[in-house]
């Protein structure tokens, strides 16, 4: 069953074409992922989807979302989903519980269903010794786990997560990567944008990459890999790396890709890397498995982290 469908959508602000052309559909249960640098387009398409950013005339294509268009249906949209935007978006002044509590009776939830849900979504989340703080003594890890907190209390189901990490240190960003996994597997449908491959790897059944507002190309992440990019690659910096990159000593079955001041090496075959080296004469490399940064890089050009 589709809960998204996205048919050839474009969004124009101006003179700017900040979405082109995508289409992309989202079954229900699975994480699906918009992968791409900042500026790339993901969180207007995000904005599209949950009714915030409006379409005018000049805007094309048509959105599903549980039988509703968010053009038309905001507000039934916004019943069946949680959202969690990039700005934490609290209330200062208020305590953890009071927040949530506010958030609550958008829902008309009773107070009784509130507060139960909200205990659970606190110890869910691993906050609930910190019910009665108020958010300017929270860190961001916290407020970042409240915030997805706050985003499930009407039990969505459809949970809209745009970069959800972003800042956070590691031991955080795993810890919310175990939660969202535990949602999905509940049965919960995710969507989510991030600029972080190793989080798009780690939580998404389908991850599409974006470059410009278009789609660059769209699959399982293992199966991009697969397809898209040798098993291997050599890191070195380019200024470093004349000596192994003469063509010729460059063994054939090595790909070489030069950008972001650095020379990358590519290969199947990891000893045919470990050949190359052997010729750097001592100086620094980084010798890893492939992964989806690379596969960004052979297909635009320029990596995640680039700005548009």
């Amino acid at each position: 069953m589709k809960v998204v469908s996205i048919d050839n959508v474009s969004k124009t602000f101006g003179s700017v074409r900040a979405v082109c052309g995508l289409t992309f559909a989202v079954e229900a249960g699975t994480c699906f992922g918009l992968l791409g640098p900042n500026g790339a387009g993901k969180t207007t398409m995000m904005k599209i989807i949950y009714g915030k950013a409006t379409r005018d005339e000049a805007d094309e294509g048509t959105i599903d979302i549980f039988g509703y268009d968010p053009a038309r249906d905001e507000l039934p949209i916004k019943y069946l989903s949680g959202v969690v935007p990039q700005e934490n978006n609290l209330d200062e002044e208020l305590n953890v519980v009071q927040n949530l509590l506010i958030y609550a009776r958008f829902y008309a939830l009773p107070m009784r269903t509130a507060r139960q849900r909200i205990d659970s979504l606190l110890d869910f989340l691993e906050l609930a010794e910190k019910a009665k703080a108020k958010i300017r003594e929270l860190s961001g890890g916290m407020k970042r786990r409240l915030v997805i907190a706050r985003a499930l209390l009407n039990e969505p189901k459809l949970l809209i997560l745009d970069e959800p990490t972003t800042g956070l240190d590691p031991q955080v960003r795993h810890l919310i990567w175990e939660k969202l996994r535990q949602l999905r597997n509940q049965g919960t449908t995710i969507l989510l944008t991030t600029h972080y491959m190793e989080e798009a790897f780690q939580l998404c059944d389908t991850v599409l990459i974006m470059d410009k507002g278009r789609k660059v190309m769209e699959d399982r992440p293992v199966r991009l890999l697969e397809e898209n990019i040798e098993k291997y690659v050599l890191e070195v910096a380019e200024e470093q790396a004349e000596e192994a990159a003469g063509q010729e000593r460059l063994d054939p079955a090595v790909r070489l890709d030069r950008s972001q001041g650095m020379s990358r090496f590519y290969s199947d075959d990891i000893e045919r890397l470990k050949a190359v080296a052997d010729l750097l004469n001592d100086h620094q490399y980084y010798l890893r498995q492939a992964n989806l940064e690379d596969v960004f890089l052979k297909a635009t050009g320029r990596g995640l982290n680039e700005k548009q």
